[in-house]
């Protein structure tokens, strides 16, 4: 409250305040307070005894609270790197990541998990959500990132939460409009909005947490993109973990052959490294990949846009196997496929409507079907009207660009849309459907290449759907 009121006055701070107050409260009163019997509150975390420590018996609160934790870590360290470069939005970063990491700790030490329930689920992932995307916008907010003239406080604030909410849902869409404005620190955190969100800040708290108890698999399935949450360990915390350990291996990985290639700065394979994994598509240039029109960079992004669409669990398993095991998938070989004839046909689009040569159709084309067929959105037009620029191409090319949009990447994996398997689930059923008119007595299960898909799922996906 007194940072905001130091920002926008007064009224600002109360308003802000009495909105953070009044979730709290509500999200309090979803679940039950803690009572004086060891298992159900009011007991030390430690030895389970009864203390006269109070604490609130809320799984909502204290995943709320490592998230905000783990959010301000990044914080802390896009404020050192803002420090050391260009020193514009430091006091922001620092005051915002402190100030989130003094909450995360105070949520944690208040409050204790409960027994999982179907309410604790909903109420976690959609109150955690939340509230990272308000803490978030905070840097935004005292850096003035949105203080241009003719821009009211309230626009600022809308601005910056609509930016948050961007990052860490890896929407991509930015209300910045000037790139120079913010520090190289300020715009570091922007693109680690993404990477926190590409995995899910849920799954991350789920992976710190010492016990969470039976349930909390649905947890991870409520954040993890796919219709189902695979089980890698028989513990939940082991399998967060090692999603996580992929996760950061392919950054890793991103970063470094990025920075191989002729082009980006070392700050650049970082920056970009965080949201191509994420397949969230921000960048700190204006022009995105078009920056550095180059055809290396771009072959680099397309490999790794590609790894980002499929799922995880895929990674994890020829990695610990030592052979691929993404050629045994169904979903992934239809994934590769949708992208192929998809790029195949923008490409003879262009090449015919366009009048763009075979090598700028190919260029541009699998680049833009890839970037978003995986749900990154990157681009690669150098500027308005040049070749990478799709708002100019032929209706056709547009549409299947927005096909692709809808569909989306693997089950499993950080892209977003419906993705592949459901929609191959939807086909399957539709044809189902169809002879189940002709034979209404027969027996027809729901088969992608060799795996059955169980009943109970079948229901889920077209209500999904």
């Amino acid at each position: 409250v007194v940072l905001m009121g130091g920002v926008g006055g007064v009224r600002g701070g109360i308003a802000v305040g009495m909105v953070v107050v009044w979730v709290t409260v509500m999200t309090a009163m979803t679940e039950k307070r803690g009572r004086t019997k060891p298992g159900t509150g009011l007991y030390s975390a430690n030895d389970g005894l009864r203390t006269s420590r109070r604490r609130y018996v809320s799984t909502t609160l204290h995943i709320i609270g490592t998230s905000i934790t783990a959010v301000s870590v990044g914080m802390l360290a896009c404020a050192v790197l803002e420090a050391f470069t260009t020193n514009v939005d430091t006091f922001a970063l620092f005051v915002s990541g402190f100030g989130a990491l003094i909450c995360g700790i105070l949520l944690r030490h208040f409050t204790v998990l409960d027994e999982i329930q179907h309410r604790h689920i909903f109420s976690t992932v959609g109150w955690t959500w939340i509230f990272t995307t308000l803490v978030g916008a905070v840097p935004f907010i005292l850096a003035g990132t949105f203080a241009v003239s003719g821009v009211g406080l309230v626009e600022q604030i809308v601005n910056s939460i609509f930016e948050a909410a961007s990052g860490f849902s890896c929407t991509g869409s930015t209300a910045l409009t000037d790139f120079s404005r913010p520090g190289k620190g300020l715009l570091m955190y922007r693109q680690a909005t993404q990477w926190y969100g590409g995995m899910g800040v849920v799954v991350l708290a789920v992976a710190v947490l010492p016990f969470l108890g039976v349930g909390g698999l649905e947890l991870v399935a409520a954040e993890a993109p796919g219709p189902w949450s695979d089980r890698l360990t028989p513990r939940v915390r082991e399998t967060a973990r090692r999603l996580w350990s992929v996760y950061i291996g392919l950054t890793i990985l991103a970063v470094v052959l990025l920075f191989i290639v002729p082009g980006p700065s070392l700050y650049d394979s970082v920056a970009h490294a965080l949201t191509v994994v994420s397949t969230g598509g921000f960048s700190p240039y204006a022009a995105s990949i078009g920056h550095f029109d180059s055809l290396g960079v771009e072959l680099v992004l397309i490999f790794l846009m590609i790894l980002g669409g499929a799922n995880f669990s895929l990674h994890w398993w020829s990695l610990k196997g030592k052979t691929i095991f993404h050629w045994r998938d169904s979903e992934f070989l239809s994934y590769l496929g949708v992208l192929f004839v998809s790029a195949i046909a923008v490409v003879l689009l262009l090449s015919s409507s366009a009048g763009f040569g075979m090598g700028t159709s190919l260029r541009v084309g699998v680049f833009n079907v890839v970037s978003l067929g995986t749900s990154t959105g990157f681009g690669n037009a150098t500027h308005p009207g040049s070749a990478g620029d799709y708002v100019t191409w032929a209706a056709g090319g547009q549409l299947i660009l927005l096909f692709l949009m809808l569909v989306g990447g693997c089950t499993g994996s950080t892209a977003g849309g419906i993705k592949i398997m459901r929609m191959q689930v939807l086909g399957v059923v539709t044809v189902r459907s169809l002879r189940l008119v002709q034979r209404p007595r027969s027996v027809l299960p729901v088969r992608l290449g060799r795996s059955v898909i169980p009943e109970g799922l079948v229901p889920r996906v077209v209500g999904f759907y």
